[in-house]
């Protein structure tokens, strides 16, 4: 039997801390899994749902970007791939009475978790300037408020167009069209809050800006495995099982983090019976505490150390890379205090990561947004080419750049063309193919929009997809300039902070989720998506839709364009909307690495994007070389009395959405207001454990406050601090991000704490 959402809001009144776990997955992972299908599905919808999740007829997951193999697993998922199932194909409903129950002022106070446990959204919400509750709406009207406000723009760069990465490839593709051919390039999304940084630094690097490996370079080549900033036990869970395969066959892993990660100490496999009745597989041979923001200066000793020994690849550096002597220098010059004093760690735990390198000749590095939101993010994943180029581990089996994508098709929608800073030659063809001139002047990032719209810039805001207000850095400022757009427009399965945050006027238009049924003029569809390693595959749902008013990510944008747009404009939305395959024949005209696209995403498991480095060994850098680039180490010091804070999520969470209030891994139970710091820090500060404090970060402009937080002592690194995401956003300015990328540099905030009894 199903559970009915909650009624009331009950906070942390409930927290209690117990010891980290040592472990991660096993018999309690399975039912920590499966109770939330039960109690949101029931069993027949839930079996039914869970049995096609990221299967080569099924759906895929609408959590991680982590890839599949050729034979999945029968049950080819992972605890917190289970509870995003569960969210979405939910038996409650959140239909207009709830709205007429539930004024916005009374929703602007709910917790994430409350918003979301509440249900499916059933049809089209307004809520009109000065009204206190959305209201049921038909669509044409809908559209219709969204054409006469566009239409009454001075400018189509007052309107901003923010996606999601569950957003399809079909989808994302038609709706970088439509903004494009109403002539902006405003097209911001979540990339540019987690993996900007990686897209910026390989792309100077190498060419290209994605990952160059692929899932059986780590499970069946790889010596030696880096993982840096990430914690796969929560946030791609699926990858500890490729890990487990990797270790089974002799290779060697390292951890390098300021939090020691269950996932990484032990992993207990519930799809082996020594995972449930046993003690599961060690994973992490080595693991090093490093402080944050020390990463950079630790890859650069170890390149020195590489040098100073001569163990590296000369004759793959002489013929593949450029810039080697120059950053040599610069290694030769790097002081060693300095790089103690950034990393915290010794010298003797550097000398045994430079002896395991040496002991490998194939090389891969795995990293996530522990690295890509620092201020020198950029600069310490090149250090990272760096790294590998000197001893050949790029365009090698069971070598190369791994950088984990979150959300289930983030890289794809940047590959479809979201993006604000478009190439030239992708706007080439994309005019090409529909016949008009694209703009050309490059648009707002987030962060940018953010801004614009503090500033008054911005007459529409529409979300395909997301959690933007929960999402983004500067909670206040953020929220204020969600505010005070004259009309705001999300595209969503489920109500979230966003739709209480909300704009003068704002519209919820309700979409389809992966898990149903998308049945148009032309049949049964089914859309595709990118993974983290560039694997393009179908996804199709097999539930009937939450409600029948429900349209999908493709119709709506579809719609939403020729009421726009107008009849006058040529592009055929009808038949683009009727037909995805159709879609699918005009990304093949546009997209480099899609041709003849439909024939080969039929295929079982899809196809494999081009990856010159990967594949030929080519770099389509500005030499056509690999690029060796000189990072200079910044030693962030931390004024006494301070800490070092970065936000994380918690094991009962996927980005914005909150299935439950425990993070068991790191023993938190019924509660999220908890900053985790060092024991021996607490005593310096003289801050009791379980003390309940406020955090408060320091800027130019003023401080910023995030209160009523309870201390937790715990095994971080030292001088270090921990938080949860959204609630820790409040402490992030807007202006504090990362070099070259613009993503927010949520990973390395200054605070104090200030006790409050």
């Amino acid at each position: 039997m199903t559970a009915k959402p909650p009624v009331d809001d009950v906070g942390d009144e409930n927290l209690h801390v117990e010891r980290p776990k040592r472990s991660a997955a096993g018999l309690a992972g399975i039912r920590h899994g499966l109770r939330p299908v039960l109690q949101q599905a029931g069993v027949a919808r839930g079996v039914r749902t869970l049995r096609l999740v990221n299967q080569q007829r099924g759906f895929d997951c609408p959590g991680c970007a982590w890839p599949e193999s050729d034979k999945p697993h029968l049950a080819e998922f992972c605890e917190n791939g289970a509870k995003a199932v569960a969210e979405e194909s939910t038996v409650r409903r959140v239909g207009a009475e709830f709205f007429a129950a539930h004024p916005v002022s009374e929703l602007a106070n709910r917790s994430d978790h409350w918003l979301g446990q509440q249900g499916r959204l059933t049809e089209p919400v307004l809520r009109e300037a000065g009204d206190d509750h959305y209201r049921p709406v038909s669509w044409d009207h809908a559209f219709g408020i969204v054409a006469d406000v566009l239409a009454a723009m001075e400018t189509p760069d007052q309107a901003v167009f923010y996606t999601s990465g569950r957003t399809s490839n079909e989808a994302a593709f038609l709706y970088q069209l439509f903004a494009r051919r109403l002539g902006t390039n405003n097209l911001p999304d979540c990339s540019n809050m987690c993996h900007e940084s990686s897209g910026a630094a390989l792309s100077e690097t190498l060419g290209v800006g994605k990952g160059s490996v692929s899932l059986t370079d780590i499970t069946d080549h790889a010596e030696l495995i880096v993982i840096v900033g990430q914690n796969p036990g929560t946030n791609h869970p699926r990858m500890l099982t490729a890990l487990e395969q990797a270790k089974r066959r002799g290779a060697r892993i390292v951890a390098v983090n300021p939090l020691p990660e269950a996932g990484l100490i032990r992993f207990r496999n519930p799809q082996r019976v020594s995972g449930i009745l046993g003690r599961g597989t060690p994973l992490a041979d080595l693991f090093l505490q490093i402080r944050l923001a020390g990463d950079l200066a630790f890859f650069q000793s170890v390149n020195r150390l590489l040098v100073e020994s001569g163990d590296v690849d000369h004759e793959f550096i002489r013929a593949h890379t450029a810039g080697f002597d120059d950053v040599a220098a610069l290694w030769r010059d790097l002081d060693w205090a300095d790089v103690g004093e950034a990393t915290g760690l010794t010298r003797d735990e550097i000398d045994a990561f430079a002896a395991e390198v040496r002991r490998a000749r194939s090389v891969i590095v795995c990293w996530a947004m522990g690295l890509t939101q620092h201020r020198q993010a950029v600069p310490t994943i090149r250090e990272i080419v760096n790294f590998l180029l000197l001893r050949g581990n790029i365009g090698r089996r069971g070598a190369g750049v791994c950088p984990v994508r979150g959300h289930s098709n983030v890289q794809g929608d940047r590959t479809m063309g979201i993006w604000e800073k478009p190439p030239a030659a992708f706007l080439d063809a994309l005019g090409a193919e529909f016949g008009f001139d694209p703009p050309r002047d490059h648009g707002y990032d987030t962060v940018g929009a953010i801004r614009a719209m503090r500033d008054g810039a911005v007459q529409v805001f529409m979300a395909l997809g997301g959690n933007f207000a929960a999402a983004t850095p500067d909670s206040a400022v953020t929220s204020a300039a969600l505010r005070q757009v004259p009309l705001t427009i999300h595209v969503s399965t489920k109500l979230n902070r966003s739709h209480a945050l909300a704009g003068r006027r704002s519209l919820i238009l309700p979409c389809l989720g992966r898990t149903e049924i998308d049945l148009r003029a032309s049949g049964e569809q089914f859309v595709t998506v990118e993974d983290s390693m560039s694997v393009v595959h179908s996804s199709r749902g097999a539930l009937p839709p939450a409600s029948p008013a429900l349209r999908s990510e493709v119709a709506i944008v579809c719609g939403l364009a020729r009421r726009v747009l107008g009849l006058g404009d040529p592009t055929p939305w009808e038949a683009l909307a009727a037909d995805y395959a159709t879609v699918r024949d005009r990304i093949s005209r546009v997209v480099p690495g899609f041709e003849d696209f439909e024939q080969r995403v039929a295929r079982p498991g899809g196809f494999v994007l081009p990856h010159p480095p990967r594949d030929e060994l080519r770099f389509p850098t500005t030499s056509g070389k690999a690029l060796f680039t000189a990072n200079p180490v910044e030693v962030l010091r931390v004024p006494p009395g301070r800490l070092l804070l970065q936000t994380v999520r918690s094991h009962d969470q996927f980005n914005t959405t909150i299935y439950g209030m425990d993070d068991r891994y790191r023993g938190i139970h019924g509660g999220r207001r908890v900053v985790f710091v060092n024991a021996d820090d607490l005593l310096e500060l003289g801050i009791p454990d379980a003390s309940v404090v406020d955090v408060v970060s320091e800027w130019a402009d003023g401080d910023r406050r995030a209160p009523g937080f309870r201390v937790v002592a715990y095994p971080t690194a030292r001088g270090c601090a921990a938080g949860y995401f959204p609630e820790m956003n409040v402490l992030v300015p807007l202006d504090h991000t990362a070099e070259v990328s613009g993503t927010p540099a949520s990973k390395s905030v200054v605070i104090r704490l200030e006790t409050t009894g």
